[in-house]
């Protein structure tokens, strides 16, 4: 049984047409027009319990506004929504019981308190039994790493280490489903590998749904099989990562040591981009022939040293997708 369920799910806002001028404000105060704006149009989809998703789509998508439906915060214009088989916003007391939330942007800890005090106000809060909170909070502080900080007021503490405290607050009860908004915006290269690891583990050991948005695909490159595309309201692409790339990126890269240097290495199917001594490069497109056709072509011609074959960002793969609108042409 799906732990998610969305049929046409739709959510549409009505915004009033402001007209300028001095004898615009007039009109202003008689005649109001407005236009309504689809923020979600019409979608449909389903999660299965322990998936680990990634719901992407450029600013103004209509992302936030799915989340905000899915964890309750707005009640949908039409359509049908159920999570863990309660309606979020009819049934909100017994729903947020289930569910955990972190939001880049803003923290569910209290700003003045040390966050030791901020978990245990947590554990009164959705009624954790001692055993079972004292457990879950032994488990975050080693993974996490929250002892050098767990006495520091949150205001005092950094960005990255806000957010391991915000992600233990988030999972302190067990819930079924951890939504992450941004989980790791602002963070260095080591903090967001430590913030990847922990959701990695959290989602294949517990179990634990996960729904992650972010403007860094990389998060989604690391921690996503599956991925929903959204724009303009609509669901343009919901299935496996790896078939998006297959289907929609660029051209490969295969970067060749050879054991001496030759004065112009051409192979047929694939264009040679770049020359630094003995070390070449070139571009291939998976539609024209294969990594293995292509090595063993060049294996036959040259004598190679050394070789990596660089698959395109998915960065570069959704880019192309947002700038050429490739899903609309499906």
């Amino acid at each position: 049984m799906a732990i998610i369920s969305v049929r046409e799910l739709s959510k549409h806002f009505k915004v009033s047409k402001h007209n300028r001028g001095t004898m615009g404000a007039v009109r202003n105060l008689f005649s109001r027009q407005h236009t309504t704006v689809r923020a979600v149009d019409e979608i449909s989809f389903e999660i299965q319990p322990g998936e680990l998703v990634g719901y992407i789509g450029p600013n103004g998508a209509g992302k936030s506004t799915t989340i905000k439906m899915l964890t309750g915060l707005l009640v949908p214009t039409s359509g049908e929504l159920s999570v863990n088989g309660l309606v979020p916003w009819k049934e909100r007391q017994n729903y947020v019981a289930r569910v955990g939330a972190v939001f880049g942007q803003r923290t569910t800890l209290w700003w003045d308190l040390p966050v030791i005090e901020s978990l245990s106000l947590l554990q009164h809060i959705y009624k954790i039994p001692p055993g079972r909170f004292e457990a879950n909070l032994k488990e975050f502080r080693e993974t996490l790493e929250l002892d050098p900080f767990l006495n520091t007021p949150v205001r005092a503490i950094s960005l990255g280490q806000r957010m391991r405290a915000d992600l233990c607050a988030a999972l302190l009860h067990d819930p079924d489903l951890l939504f992450l908004d941004e989980p790791t915006i602002g963070l260095d290269v080591v903090a967001k590998e430590r913030i990847r690891g922990f959701i990695q583990k959290v989602n294949r050991q517990r179990g634990t749904t996960v729904i992650l948005t972010t403007h860094d695909l990389s998060d989604v490159g690391k921690l996503c099989q599956r991925v929903m595309i959204i724009d303009h309201g609509k669901l343009l692409y919901d299935g496996n990562l790896s078939a998006l790339k297959d289907r929609f990126s660029g051209k490969r890269e295969l970067v060749v040591e050879f054991a001496e240097e030759y004065a112009n290495p051409q192979i047929a199917s694939a264009e040679l981009t770049h020359q630094d001594g003995s070390r070449v490069t070139y571009h291939f497109s998976r539609d024209t022939i294969t990594a293995s056709e292509l090595i063993g072509g060049i294996s036959a011609q040259y004598r190679i040293r050394d070789l990596e074959v660089r698959e395109p960002e998915i960065e570069e793969t959704i880019r192309r997708i947002y700038e050429e609108r490739l899903l609309e042409r499906i």
